[in-house]
Order: structure tokens, then C-alpha cells, then sequence
């Protein structure tokens, strides 16, 4: 199988209350494009999204924002990036980010980073891809949306193998480190449960 050329980051169009949420971002960034990874994301240019994208951009990377179009004056398109995608809806933003990443990555966000891991990884439920999902846990942040999935294991509305849909990776150096190992698509079982 093909080694892993682009990743989806979702994560936080604010900055977020600790300062390791950016610095975090920006080595995510830096590290894509000093593997030679492109980096797919949401396409604005504030929060850790901008972090992320500058750092890449910084780094020489390769990077592709894909924004629906009423964001563009709300979240303020990212003017730099080697490509932007403007997009009709939010629904065919995360069509065409899934269409354009090998592998995924969580990193700190809100309701929006959580609404696109959730839908991935829903989507390598139902066998619609097998790509790597990664959550990476930047100072615990990952602690209670992994927490969400084991109550929803705990009341018996999900089957435990619903854990090798995903994987926590500790850190944004352990998650560069296995992206490199991985290949395109070989993101581990995917079950239907």
C-alpha cells in the first residue's frame, strides 16, 4: 500500500485557553510538511486552524483549505494557502476533505472539530473508508470526547470495538511518528458494529 501523502486536520477555529493548543498546531504543521504530507483543512486563516496552516506553509508544505462559502466572510479564508476549495455547503466541505486525505487527524476544537471526527469515524463504521483516524490528546484535551464514546459503549448504544476505529495518539511528535509508519488506507478493521 501507498505511503500516507495528505492528512485532513480538523481542529479549532479559535485558539483555544492554553497557549500548548497553538504550539501544538504549529508543530503538526511543520512536521506534515517536513514529511512531505500535504495538509487538508478547514480553510480559515484564525484559530488553530491558521496556526496549522501557517506553520505548514512556513515549512514549504503543500496546503489545500476546503471552506463552504458563507465562511469565508465569518471565518476570513485563509489568502495563503497553496489551494483553496470553496464549497456550496458544509456537507460537500467534508465530502471533498474526506475525497482529498489518505488519514485524518483530531486535534483540539469545539463543536465543529467534534462533528468531523465523529462523522469519520461513523463513516469507517459503516465501511464507507478504511483511512487512519487519529485523535490526537494535546494536555488532555482528547479526555472527554473519548469519554463521550466509552459512556455511549457504557449504555449499550455502541459495541466496544468501536475503539479500533480510531486511535488516541499522545502528543503531537508520537502522532507524526505513526503517521509515518502507516500506509494509505490501512487504518486497521473496519467492522460494521
Amino acid at each position: 500500500m501507498p505511503d500516507i501523502q495528505s492528512v485532513a486536520v480538523f481542529c479549532g477555529s479559535r485558539p483555544g485557553g492554553d497557549p500548548v493548543y497553538r504550539r501544538a498546531a504549529e508543530a503538526l504543521g511543520d512536521g506534515l510538511a517536513r514529511s512531505g504530507k500535504t495538509l487538508i483543512f478547514g480553510g480559515g486563516r484564525i484559530g488553530l486552524m491558521g496556526a496549522v496552516a501557517d506553520a505548514a506553509l512556513k515549512a514549504g508544505g503543500r496546503v489545500i483549505g476546503v471552506i463552504p462559502d458563507f465562511l469565508t466572510r465569518t471565518e476570513v479564508a485563509h489568502p495563503g494557502v497553496s489551494e483553496l476549495i470553496v464549497t456550496d455547503t458544509m456537507h460537500v466541505r467534508k465530502t471533498r476533505m474526506f475525497e482529498l486525505a489518505d488519514a485524518f487527524v483530531s486535534m483540539p476544537g469545539g463543536l465543529g472539530t467534534f462533528d468531523e471526527t465523529f462523522e469519520i469515524i461513523t463513516w469507517r463504521q459503516l465501511r464507507l473508508h478504511d483511512k487512519p483516524v487519529l485523535i490526537c490528546d494535546v494536555a488532555g484535551s482528547a479526555g472527554p470526547l473519548l469519554a463521550l464514546i466509552d459512556a455511549a459503549i457504557a449504555h449499550g448504544f455502541a459495541e466496544p470495538e468501536v475503539r479500533r476505529l480510531y486511535q488516541r495518539v499522545d502528543g503531537v511528535a508520537a502522532l507524526l511518528g505513526k503517521l509515518g509508519k502507516m500506509s494509505a488506507g490501512a487504518g486497521g478493521e473496519a467492522a460494521l458494529l
